[in-house]
């Protein structure tokens, strides 16, 4: 178990639920598998609405996420297992803690690896969200990065630097906190950054093209328009410069 969480159980309720119905052949499908780090804020939500408000009139968003879970406590626990393989997947996103340590580093590519094999025999492709490290620790973010590369390398999956757009961001502007009260888990806008990310790798459209969609709303997260183009920026930068 590589990372810690204390949210309320009534977010992840909200965001995690039993799905009674499965995606059809022509959704587009996207399983997540992690922790509070997806589950906050609803980011597959987040996600959801934002495939279908621009341009994705079939999409389906699952998620399964525990407090507390790496990759290795989704493996020990077969239902996880039998959701992949049960449905007509295009990608299932894999996310633990940082893992910037070796030890960390070792799990999170070993486990990619055991959950790669079953998602491609379901016909759907693997991908790493990269997350951030706690913010007393940014200079764990390189590590971070490093170590999310390497599982997806090692999976040939795609890599969403999610946490790399974070760094983006800072480098632009920084204004807004990304991380939440905690310090760890990340606010509405660092959530809606990790989703921008993830929007454009898996439509193949451009971040910026969101700057044209003023007042949107996605999942319960509305971003002014200033704000939003700097995170549009930041998500494709990171995406031209790290995506596989």
């Amino acid at each position: 178990m590589l990372l810690p969480c204390l949210l309320p159980l009534l977010v992840f309720l909200f965001a995690c639920s039993a799905t009674n119905s499965d995606p059809g052949e022509e959704d587009l499908a996207i399983l997540f598998i992690g922790n509070s780090l997806t589950y906050t804020n609803d980011l597959p939500g987040v996600l959801r609405d934002m495939l279908n408000k621009n341009g994705n009139a079939r999409v389906f968003v699952e998620a399964i996420a525990e407090p507390n879970f790496g990759l290795e406590d989704h493996w020990i626990n077969s239902k996880t297992r039998s959701r992949i393989s049960s449905a007509p997947w295009d990608y299932v996103v894999l996310q633990q803690g940082p893992s910037a340590s070796s030890e960390g580093r070792t799990s999170l590519i070993g486990y990619s690896k055991e959950f790669a094999t079953i998602i491609r025999d379901a016909g759907a492709v693997p991908a790493l969200y990269m997350v951030w490290p706690e913010e007393g620790r940014l200079f764990d973010f390189a590590g971070v990065r490093a170590s999310y590369l390497a599982a997806a390398d090692s999976v040939d999956g795609l890599f969403l630097p999610s946490g790399a757009a974070w760094e983006e961001y800072w480098n632009r502007d920084g204004s807004v906190p990304l991380y939440g009260p905690d310090g760890f888990h990340p606010s509405a806008e660092g959530t809606y950054l990790a989703a921008v990310v993830m929007w454009e790798q898996f439509t193949g459209g451009d971040a910026n093209d969101l700057d044209n969609i003023p007042g949107a709303e996605y999942g319960g997260i509305k971003i002014t328009a200033s704000v939003g183009r700097q995170l549009h920026d930041a998500a494709h930068l990171a995406n031209s410069k790290y995506a596989r």
